[in-house]
């Protein structure tokens, strides 16, 4: 134990002379707050006085350079890094389960460059996204990136499960607005990626880290494409008769017009959280939709729209429910809104083309109510020509008390319903990542198409220092 002691305070040393004195820390009780994002076990541990997973060491790098010297320190003790943005994953993707270092990024937040020309903006991968969205707005630009988690999730978190935020279905996912990267490799490498995104010079590099989890490299800047602000937004809401009857319609409209917004609720989430948030109390299913841009454009969507819910005999709820909708869009996740310990929950979001989408529905919402006190709302809230994504929750008010127990059920859940969902076609998960909690479903969900990314990984990494046990890798 002394000789394994002295090699702790060598390193500690090490990592001190690289990143400055004071941005290295070791104290247990600072270590704890890293112990728990928003993934529902981690916080049910906190929750039952369980000891967290906790790393040995808290690193705060304020450059690139500063990365490199840590993972050149890390690589050559194959000593665990574990990246940590905002802490605001549900996926326990952050979690420092093998020790080692846990790499805090948000000293890292410094903006590099606007490029009003090209309408690109370029920041360091800390940076809380609210503040990259800011710096647009300033410019009467918008990166058009807004999640739930804007003002709490960093630039480097969005990449690295491949996010998505509200305005999806006009301005696309986090991989379609960012342009280029800098990433530094296990070994220290420091790399860029292509400064353009569409290109014939070989695969996209961006698209092997972005989605890679902190797995392969450590994301360090980004550049990401603006969009102007929209002249208007223009709002409503409607109502269907069922969730079947507002997924045809929702189809046609995102395969004729692309709204910014549009989300679709199963009438269990219509009568739930709907009515909660936003006062809206009928039977059915609810849909509201937001058309952007310049004026003209924004109202002959909106035309369009009109047409296609009438003929689906849809309620016209007019624009004072939407711009509700619009005005809450993180209210709803929100304390007193929003499912919340001691209930157990979880969101399993899968994305798949229309023609599948409706039996994975059916399918997953079977089998999370086959469990006793368990209950199954969804909606549809990301939408692309050829489908789109049920964002799906299972809620149990009173779990089992035993930690070991409700980890079992929890876990037993998220099995059944995820498989149905693969067994329809869907895929593990459309935007909150993979993590630990899915980790265990990748090879089930690529097969023999694992070996690709198994390659990326011992080839980039060898020394499997890179957040272990994080996306089946």
């Amino acid at each position: 134990m002394e000789k394994l002691s002295f090699m702790y305070d060598m390193i500690e040393s090490e990592l001190r002379d690289a990143v400055g004195y004071d941005n290295v820390g070791t104290d247990p009780d600072e270590l704890l707050s890293y112990g728990t994002d928003y993934y529902w076990i981690a916080r049910m541990w906190m929750d039952k006085g369980q000891e967290p997973p906790k790393g040995r060491f808290l690193v705060r790098p304020g450059s690139t350079e500063d990365v490199s010297k840590v993972l050149k320190i890390a690589n050559y003790y194959r000593i665990p890094v574990h990246t940590w943005g905002g802490g605001s994953g549900s996926q326990g993707g952050a979690l420092p389960l093998a020790g080692g270092i846990l790499l805090d990024m948000k000293r890292m937040d410094r903006l590099i460059e606007i490029d009003d020309e090209s309408h690109s903006i370029t920041a360091e991968a800390g940076m809380i996204f609210q503040r990259l969205e800011w710096y647009a707005n300033e410019r009467g630009m918008s990166v058009n990136h807004i999640p739930s988690c804007l003002t709490c999730g960093t630039i480097g978190g969005a990449l690295a499960h491949r996010g998505i935020g509200i305005t999806s279905t006009k301005y696309g996912k986090i991989d379609d607005q960012c342009m280029s990267l800098e990433v530094v490799l296990p070994d220290g490498t420091i790399i860029d990626t292509l400064p353009v995104p569409k290109h014939a010079a070989g695969p996209d590099l961006n698209q092997i880290f972005i989605g890679s989890e902190g797995t392969l490299g450590i994301i360090t800047k980004a550049t990401f494409r603006m969009v102007p602000l929209p002249e208007t937004r223009l709002f409503r809401a409607f109502l269907f008769s069922d969730f079947a009857t507002g997924l045809a319609a929702c189809r046609e409209i995102v395969q004729t017009v692309k709204p910014s917004v549009l989300r679709l609720f199963d009438q269990a989430e219509t009568q739930s959280i709907i009515k909660n948030v936003i006062g809206f109390d009928k039977p059915g299913s609810f849909m509201n939709l937001v058309c952007e841009g310049r004026k003209a454009m924004a109202e002959e969507e909106m035309k369009v729209v009109l047409d296609i819910c009438s003929r689906y005999d849809a309620m016209d709820c007019g624009s004072e429910y939407g711009e509700k909708w619009y005005e809450n869009r993180i209210t709803f996740f929100y304390p007193g809104h929003i499912m919340n310990n001691p209930q157990m929950f979880g969101t399993m979001d899968t994305c798949a083309r229309y023609s599948d989408i409706l039996p994975i529905y059916e399918a997953m919402k079977k089998e999370v109510e086959k469990f006793d006190g368990v209950r199954f709302i969804a909606h549809c809230s990301h939408w692309y020509d050829w489908g789109t994504m049920i964002y799906d929750r299972f809620i149990m008010d009173n779990p089992p008390e035993d930690p070991h127990e409700a980890l079992m059920l929890h876990n037993r859940i998220w099995n059944d319903a995820v498989r149905a969902a693969m067994a329809h076609g869907g895929v593990i998960n459309d935007h909150h990542g993979i993590g630990l909690k899915l980790s265990r479903l990748m090879k089930e969900q690529y097969g023999p198409a694992m070996k690709v990314m198994e390659a990326l990984k011992h080839g980039l990494d060898p020394n499997g220092i890179m957040n272990p046990y994080k996306l089946g890798l």
